[in-house]
């Protein structure tokens, strides 16, 4: 059975500190709320809270290595059934507040990698000149039909899943961030 948009597991990311929080802990690993609410600038119960609604819906993980007061949150490993899917197609949205939260998570994703791109920018200078060069926004225009676009999406995709864990165990291997953004130009 599909989601239907009012229950999709993407409206959960549809607020602003969840986001954040899950954003954090993929990009920083785990970390305790009160370490959180430290990094994001809020309180440590609406962190808490938060963190366990996004623990409940399967985003999060208890890692286990809390002292019994606090737990230390993870983001849970995902796999293709339990992937959050940030792609939905607006035109399918029939209610005026799923609508709402699914625009506003599409423009809260773009302006956290446009806030990622700009920290890299600045702090490009300090990283080895290998890391300089390979990493950075790249744009290229392509000219595709329907069938071509949905084709070198699949592919980008495919792509990017065989370099998912390439890297694991081999010294100097970074997590990088590869956002794939197939924008139409206006005609």
């Amino acid at each position: 059975m599909t989601d239907s948009p009012s229950n999709a597991p993407w409206r959960l990311l549809a607020h602003p500190l969840r986001s954040r929080i899950l954003a954090h802990l993929r990009l920083h690993g785990g970390a305790t709320a009160a370490e959180l609410a430290r990094a994001l600038g809020t309180n440590t119960g609406a962190t808490s809270y938060h963190a366990r609604v996004l623990a409940d819906a399967g985003l999060l993980e208890d890692t286990g290595l809390g002292d019994g007061r606090s737990r230390v949150w993870a983001a849970a490993e995902e796999d293709e059934e339990r992937a959050v899917d940030t792609s939905v197609a607006v035109s399918t949205i029939d209610d005026a507040d799923d609508l709402a939260d699914a625009l506003w998570l599409a423009h809260d994703l773009v302006d956290h990698h446009a806030q990622r791109m700009h920290g890299w920018v600045d702090a490009q200078v300090s990283w080895p000149l290998v890391w300089q060069e390979e990493c950075g926004l790249d744009d290229r225009e392509v000219l595709v039909d329907e069938t071509q676009l949905a084709a070198m999406r699949a592919e980008l995709g495919a792509v990017l899943e065989r370099y998912r864990r390439r890297g694991a165990g081999t010294p100097g291997a970074r997590r990088v961030s590869a956002v794939v953004a197939l924008t139409p130009l206006p005609r």
